[in-house]
This record gives structure tokens, sequence and C-alpha cells, in this order.
């Protein structure tokens, strides 16, 4: 088996569109050790945390998101896109490069003084993640870390984060 979880992400030339480089997981999730070894790989960087609650951001933060929730024994909350959560919520937008998007989270869903991680696949420019935050200090909560799969750090997506412990299994340094 081989133990480096970088060598099982696909990276997609031009999609979604031209210039970008998509760093592609559900090549981890088709295969069962690679599975295991990245579940590993973000546990070992939470396991020693005190938190209630792991928050996970539509959709493929909800894979591991939820996997960590169960083995930390806490509830998991799913941050999604607008018009799909049936109960009150509070929402949050962000800017993108080309543009504006809008997260939301369940208004009950973290309480005053909840500690909290958040996961996600991958940080990119960091706007996501800091909504993400946004979200769960309205509702008084507290994020204790941020954790990912993929980062891209030539994006500098941990600038927007800084007050944050960010942890991510995987970096790119550049875009190839």
């Amino acid at each position: 088996m081989d133990n480096n979880i970088k060598n099982f992400i696909r990276s997609i030339k031009d999609f979604p569109k031209p210039g970008i480089m998509f760093r592609d997981i559900t090549t981890i999730l088709q295969n069962p050790e690679a599975m295991k070894l990245t579940e590993v790989e973000l546990f070992n960087s939470i396991k020693d945390l005190k938190v209630d609650k792991v928050v996970g951001i539509e959709s493929r933060g909800f894979i591991f998101g939820s996997i960590l929730a169960r083995r930390l024994n806490v509830g998991f909350i799913p941050i999604r896109k607008p018009g799909k959560l049936p109960f009150e919520k509070i929402s949050e937008t962000y800017a993108l490069e080309y543009g504006t998007d809008t997260i939301e989270i369940h208004q009950d869903a973290i309480l005053p003084g909840e500690k909290v991680i958040i996961h996600d696949d991958l940080l990119a420019t960091g706007g996501t993640a800091k909504a993400a935050c946004n979200l769960i200090e309205k509702l008084g909560g507290e994020v204790v870390q941020l954790s990912f799969i993929v980062e891209l750090s030539f994006l500098s997506g941990r600038n927007l984060l800084e007050k944050y412990l960010v942890n991510s299994v995987v970096q790119y340094h550049d875009e190839n």
C-alpha cells in the first residue's frame, strides 16, 4: 500500500474551467485503503482536541466530516448551499473570484460555547471556510480547528484563516 495520500488524488486539467487544475478526491473514495489512510491522517490531527461537534461543508466535506464525528463520538452538522436545509437557518454570503456565494446552517445546530471542528475536502482561497467560521461564531460556537484533505497553498487560503488552527493532509505548492 502506498502511504502517500497525494498519490491517490487525481489531477484534472482545465476543470471546471480553463486554467484550473482540479484536485479530485473521488479516487481516494473508491479505494478503501486510501480512505482509511486519509481517515487516520485527519483523525490524528484532532484526536486530542476537546470538541462538541464536527461541521462538514457541502458536499465533499460531509464524507470525512461525518466519519470524524463518529470517531470522536460527537454530533455532525452539515453546512449547505441555500435552499437545502428544512428548518430555520442563518446564512453567510462571501466573495468568490467572480461574484458571491452563500452557505447556511440550522440556527439550532451549534449551542453557545460549543467547540467545533470544521472539515472540508479542499482549502483554496479560504472564502468558504471563513464563511463557515463566521456562521459558527454567529451561533456562539468556537472553532477549534479547520480540517482539510487538500490545500492549494499557492492560493494563500490560510491568510484569511490566520486566527484559526488549520490542518491539511496534502499540500500543493503550485498549480501543477
